[in-house]
């Protein structure tokens, strides 16, 4: 069942692969581990919107080789992706941003608990925003 907040972090993953492609036909990395691969990341984005749960794991591995196996683009992997993931993907983001996170997916929690709307990237701004004031 497919779930506003699901659909984009489908559309993360879906945003994501143009750039692996692009990477592929740039011919930066070997053509027959990155098809394979490729194909990896395909049946993640067929399996994601059957069974979230069951595909995490699934998703866990493949943020993280794409962070390791692709390191010039690994500033573009975008950030909701890991925390969407978490396990392993969490060792990508330093502390302050996992609070940041954290704080904000109460907030979706809460929304959700009392069936008032949720808009993820207000939230976050707002949160981002909260937290520079806290630092400087």
């Amino acid at each position: 069942m497919a779930t506003p907040h699901l659909d984009y972090h489908l559309q993360l993953l879906h945003h994501l692969r143009t750039i692996l492609v692009a990477l592929g036909e740039a011919e930066q990395v070997p053509e027959e581990s990155h098809a394979l691969f490729l194909e990896r990341f395909d049946e993640l984005l067929t399996l994601l919107p059957q069974d979230p749960l069951e595909s995490q794991y699934l998703g866990q591995d493949l943020i993280c080789q794409v962070i390791q196996r692709y390191p010039q683009i690994a500033h573009l992997v975008p950030r909701d992706l890991l925390w969407f993931f978490a396990g392993d993907c969490l060792h990508f983001m330093p502390d302050e941003e996992l609070a940041l996170y954290q704080a904000l997916e109460e907030r979706r929690y809460e929304a959700e608990q009392n069936d008032e709307p949720f808009d993820w990237h207000q939230e976050k701004q707002l949160l981002g925003q909260a937290g520079e004031g806290r630092q400087h």
